[in-house]
């Protein structure tokens, strides 16, 4: 008797619901548990966000192998640009402290008081805020929890991406 594999709607459904657990833990940590987000978290969760998205349409597209893999590179690149900004801030985090970068100001002064660009900019690279560990579970940093997550994520997809099975 053959082991019945998940099709790739069933994945696809399955990767949307766990990006949409992942986000709703941050938002208990930032709400409940008061943990500030800095710039590099808020980014990471933009691409556990847009990676959710695109296997929710997969997921109700149910396409073709050929579009299948379409939307499984898609997902997956959103994985490796969030990949990158968790594993900037892992770098932050293990600078020694004479190394950091300063720190800026907040997300809300920096959204009222500072163009689009310049706002995306601080973003995308961080400041000495991003170096703060304020929580770890296991022993990781929620940045280091993040690049497992983008890691799991990404194998998922290039599973789906490469499986033969396309129901």
């Amino acid at each position: 008797m053959a082991l019945a594999l998940p099709g790739n709607r069933l994945i696809n459904a399955g990767i949307f619901c766990v990006c949409v657990i992942t986000i709703g833990i941050v938002l208990y940590m930032e709400h409940v548990m008061l943990l500030s987000p800095c710039g590099l978290c808020i980014t990471q969760r933009v691409f556990v966000i847009l990676c959710g998205l695109v296997c929710l349409v997969s997921a109700i597209h149910n396409p073709d192998p050929s579009g299948q893999r379409l939307y499984a590179f898609f997902a997956a690149s959103m994985c490796v640009f969030g990949s990158y900004f968790a594993g900037r801030q892992i770098w932050l985090q293990h600078l020694p402290e004479d190394q950091v970068p300063a720190c800026g100001p907040g997300l809300t002064y920096i959204y009222d008081n500072f163009p689009f660009l310049e706002t995306l900019n601080f973003l995308l690279k961080g400041d000495g805020n991003c170096a703060e560990v304020q929580f770890r579970f296991l022993g990781l940093s929620i940045a280091e929890m993040s690049m497992v997550a983008f890691a799991v994520l990404f194998c998922s997809l290039l599973y789906t991406a490469f499986r033969q099975r396309t129901a």
